[in-house]
């Protein structure tokens, strides 16, 4: 009885070191401290970097394509089905198979651990909130974080943040709105970047971007599309998907991606190539695109991008 009451108590003393950073954890940084942290813009690349993509189909297989082809850069993957950064870590990973089926995968843990990615991109599931509460994210955003740089020390680390559902009940555009505050910046991202060793993660803000774009859209200010549904995929019988990108938003997503990884506006990028249809979106329709892209990533702040 004695030999395993010490037994667990060098288990508790060892779960001790953790969980005391973990408690750190449950207090993230204050706003204020995260903007501090983030305030600083960092160095341009001056040339392609290669980009490794952890995350699920927000961040899919062709957009990570078409911001290769934006900035001629190498880059790799690991998807799943909805999965999360504690899933990803723990290898119970669904549709592990299916999605990594493709010339650009290599498995997150080796691609990390060989140092040969200067930028890696971290997304995280949604719904944003039950990744919080059930998958315990900031904790798996800062592990993953960890081991980047200690394979690269000087690895650029972004959150990918993201949106959920357009048919969400609080309303698509007021949980952008609300979101990136409350839970993306304030509990994931500052909970992580509480943490020894972490350091700093910029934003890649998605969410916000196609917020913005949807709004122009909705507006008439976009010539070509018509709606927000312009921007999400359909199936066989012409139903919207509710949360998944068509060519277009794919573009979009990595028109933001560009501007943030490679500090510069992506205006005058070529309209692209939509892998859906091999056709290129109008070019005025591109130019629109691209422009809202960059105000928004430079009113955003957090991203590493200089505001002027």
């Amino acid at each position: 009885m004695r030999k395993r009451m010490l037994a667990l108590g060098i288990a508790a003393l060892a779960g001790g070191l953790w969980w005391g950073q973990q408690g750190r954890m449950v207090k993230p940084l204050a706003p204020d401290a995260l903007s501090a942290r983030l305030a600083a813009p960092v160095a341009a690349p001056t040339g392609p970097v290669a980009v490794y993509h952890l995350g699920h189909s927000l961040v899919g297989r062709d957009m990570p394509l078409m911001l290769a082809q934006m900035g001629g850069h190498d880059h790799a993957s690991q998807l799943g089905w909805g999965s999360s950064l504690k899933n990803h870590w723990t290898g119970d990973v669904a549709g592990f198979e299916t999605e990594n089926a493709h010339a650009n995968h290599r498995p997150a843990g080796e691609a990390l651990d060989s140092g040969a990615y200067p930028v890696v991109v971290l997304t995280e599931m949604v719904e944003i909130r039950d990744a919080i509460r059930y998958h315990d994210s900031a904790r798996h955003l800062a592990l993953w974080a960890r081991r980047a740089r200690a394979a690269r020390p000087d690895v650029r680390l972004y959150l990918y943040e993201t949106w959920h559902p357009t048919d969400d009940p609080e309303g698509w555009l007021q949980r952008i709105d609300r979101d990136s505050a409350r839970y993306w910046q304030g509990a994931l991202l500052a909970g992580a970047m509480a943490q020894p060793g972490v350091g700093e993660i910029y934003v890649i803000p998605g969410g916000p971007v196609m917020a913005a774009v949807v709004r122009a859209i909705e507006a008439g200010e976009v010539p070509g599309l018509g709606s927000r549904d312009d921007l999400f995929a359909r199936d066989a019988g012409g139903a919207v998907d509710k949360i998944h990108l068509n060519p277009v938003g794919a573009y979009l997503m990595a028109l933001t991606h560009y501007a943030v990884i490679y500090q510069r506006s992506p205006e005058g990028l070529p309209p692209g190539q939509t892998e859906a249809d091999g056709m290129p979106l109008p070019e005025q329709t591109a130019l629109v695109l691209q422009r809202i892209v960059w105000a928004t990533v430079l009113r955003y702040g957090l991203t590493g991008v200089a505001s002027g």
